[in-house]
């Protein structure tokens, strides 16, 4: 696989038989065991993910919480020492350029977590929004490592492996040291279940992951990832979300807080779509049958097309096929539409994600 990215924990998976696949130019597990075991794994007892593609951008000095509010759609001002929130940049027309994690150590140093395949263009924003202050932004993505701990028993095992995230409250955030070395501790995740990400420097990721596994996490795959957030309507970047998809569609409207200090690209035009509301929203479709909805799949709403799909899968929980898909504003939850699954109209209903009911607070 020419020109991929490994991450520093591939040769690990290679050790333990995954299949690795391309992805957002990594090269990453798609799976080991099976998809369908590892979603069951996190779903009961605790999965572990390596994400570090994701990219580790640190936004430092007097003048970073004022290139935060520059450049992503949430406040920054809220956030308190060692608290995380769920953020969006935009481009100016107020598509969704990518959707993130931003963390507040301390009120000169942020720690912003891009997609990979997005991780260019919000460095570019960020520095734009710095150009001039009082403040840095490092891309270091390729000097770190990113686990994902997840499943009901999660804090246990982290705990077992010298990471106590016990006292942390869902979205708080923590450092310590390891080995000389600092990690970050987040409660936070992709699969609706309890649990922590680990941003760790690479020298330290082999020896945390094979702790992790040794305790007794099973190594997850992107195959179960995506299934897991799906089952939990989490959007996925690329496929829900995109700069052709504004906030307000995407039922993300929550994220953007434009009454406060700062202006972040795509601020005016945002402004606008709120006031205008969405010509159509990001819903949950729910199957009857196994039969699994697909990427760009038609939705019909009384013999009329009403939008497509934008991520669909079998859900391993609930043993039927779900999906999300941007509808017309009219179509609400409730309604009984169809999938033409290649050719055959299956029926699905629209529904409020998420599918199923977890708690990731634990």
């Amino acid at each position: 696989m020419p020109d991929l990215i490994d991450t520093p924990l591939v040769a690990h998976h290679e050790a333990r038989g995954a299949r690795l696949a391309p992805f957002a130019g990594w090269r990453l597990p798609l799976q080991f065991e099976g998809t369908l075991a590892e979603h069951a794994a996190v779903r009961s007892d605790v999965g572990a993910f390596d994400v570090s593609h994701l990219g580790t951008v640190w936004v430092t000095g007097e003048d970073a919480a004022a290139v935060l509010a520059d450049t992503f759609t949430n406040d920054p001002w809220r956030l308190e020492d060692g608290a995380s929130q769920y953020t969006l940049c935009c481009d100016d027309d107020g598509g969704i350029v990518d959707d993130l994690i931003v963390t507040r150590l301390s009120g000169e140093r942020h720690l912003a977590m891009p997609n990979a395949a997005n991780t260019a263009a919000v460095v570019a924003a960020l520095r734009r929004a710095a150009d001039g202050r009082r403040a840095e932004v490092r891309d270091e993505s390729r000097a770190w490592a990113v686990l994902a701990v997840q499943g009901p028993r999660a804090l246990t095992v982290a705990a077992e492996v010298g990471v106590d995230a016990s006292h942390l409250e869902f979205t708080q955030v923590a450092t310590q040291v390891r080995d000389g070395q600092e990690l970050v501790v987040s409660r936070t995740g992709y699969t609706g279940e309890p649990g922590v990400e680990l941003v760790i420097p690479a020298s330290l990721a082999g020896p945390l992951w094979e702790a992790v596994l040794d305790a007794g996490a099973s190594p997850c795959g992107l195959g179960a990832r995506d299934t897991l957030r799906l089952e939990m309507g989490y959007p996925l970047h690329g496929s829900d979300l995109s700069v052709d998809v504004l906030p307000f569609e995407a039922r993300l409207g929550w994220a953007v807080r434009l009454e406060r200090a700062g202006s972040p690209p795509g601020a005016e035009a945002l402004t606008a779509a709120r006031q205008r509301g969405p010509a159509r929203r990001l819903w949950g479709l729910r199957g009857a049958t196994r039969r699994a909805p697909r990427a760009d799949m038609r939705v019909l709403h009384e013999d009329r097309e009403v939008g497509r799909v934008t991520s669909g899968s079998f859900s391993p929980t609930l043993e039927v096929g779900i999906g999300l898909a941007l509808l017309d504003a009219a179509v609400e939850p409730g309604a009984q539409v169809a999938v033409d699954v290649r050719g055959r109209p299956e029926p699905f209903e629209v529904v409020r994600p998420p599918f199923v009911d977890r708690d990731p607070r634990g």
